[in-house]
């Protein structure tokens, strides 16, 4: 029941995009603003549909958060009346919405294929830049009360890592995963009176205490401890680099790679020559790994983008373009000439 397709018509920046991902790690890289992230909310909130009251119309909303709740603001701009789709497959099923610059409210959105869609439900989870356990308590109280301007994705991550176990033991591919994790953030994580902790040889240190990128190994223990990602499932994760030592970086690929190898589909967006460095070396020739790259022409023309199954054989990477600058500038100045700025 992984996702199989998606296709957005006027949607945000997108004027036209027809993506098949493949079942095991998506790799989204290109310029900012290139529609990586819009991507993978557009997909997150078709999976976090999972029963009658979960609104595809109302989730894209609370995902995007367009100027005064109006869906109407995530059609791409072609004047008064243009309307706008987006649309996510899983095998035989589809789950579309389809709005018009018109629409102020998310009551508005049609919404086709729903009824069969929640029939199915997917689980899934979406790791945003920002790591936001370390501001739990009280969040989601006041996300819930409230109206305040935080997306709907940091309110999901907290309400999913304060999910309690699932029952049982976990299978021993699982308990490799959380030992790996266990031995680099040196310890285990729990939460209480929604605050969470981070427990080792020097006692409960919560997590305000710890740097980012620890708090942001220590929640993908907690996803894969409490059984959100299991076989079936689906993980997005935005920029996993942000705040990350690099020489973590082998560790968090692995752990991805061995993600897909368990059965879950992995989207992951990143600006980092070493993330795709790390999966190149770390690859399987039976992984299912699809690495796509999203450019445009010129400033003003629409999204296009390409697919390759290798990270370095896109044409259009400003990650590998960035480094075989720093190359060029490199060997121009061990040989005494003059760098461009």
């Amino acid at each position: 029941m992984t996702v199989t397709r998606i296709r957005l018509e006027n949607f945000t920046a997108f004027e036209g995009l027809d993506l098949a991902p493949c079942g095991g790690l998506n790799v989204f890289v290109g310029g900012n603003g290139t529609g990586k992230t819009h991507l993978m909310k557009v997909a997150y909130a078709a999976c976090s549909v999972r029963g009658p009251s979960d609104l595809f119309g109302q989730l894209l909303v609370q995902h995007f958060m367009p100027f005064q709740g109006r869906p109407g603001r995530l059609v791409r701009r072609m004047g008064s009346g243009a309307s706008g789709r987006a649309t996510v497959e899983r095998g035989a099923l589809a789950l579309s919405a389809e709005l018009t610059t018109r629409m102020k409210t998310a009551d508005k959105v049609r919404v086709e294929g729903q009824p069969a869609w929640v029939e199915q439900p997917v689980t899934s989870a979406f790791i945003p830049v920002k790591e936001m356990l370390a501001n739990a308590a009280g969040f989601m109280a006041l996300y819930d009360s409230r109206m305040i301007s935080f997306e709907r994705v940091y309110y999901d991550i907290v309400a999913r890592a304060s999910l309690p176990l699932s029952r049982g033991a976990p299978d021993k591919d699982r308990r490799r995963l959380l030992t790996r994790l266990r031995k680099a953030i040196e310890g285990k994580v729990h939460h209480e009176q929604e605050t969470f902790f981070l427990k080792n040889k020097r006692g409960d240190l919560e997590f305000s205490l710890l740097a980012e990128g620890m708090r942001k190994l220590g929640l993908l223990w907690l996803l894969i401890q409490n059984g959100t990602l299991l076989d079936g499932s689906v993980l997005f994760w935005d920029e996993p680099e942000a705040n990350l030592n690099p020489r973590l970086f082998e560790l968090v690929v692995g752990i991805l790679l061995d993600l897909q190898r368990l059965g879950v589909q992995v989207f992951v967006s990143t600006h980092d020559y070493a993330i795709l460095k790390e999966i190149e070396l770390a690859a399987r020739p039976d992984d299912d790994l699809a690495f796509f790259g999203f450019h445009r022409t010129s400033p003003d023309a629409s999204i296009e983008y390409e697919r390759s199954d290798r990270p370095f054989d896109l044409d259009h990477s400003p990650i590998a373009q960035a480094m075989a600058s720093l190359y060029d500038r490199e060997i121009a100045r061990s040989l005494g000439g003059k760098t461009k700025p």
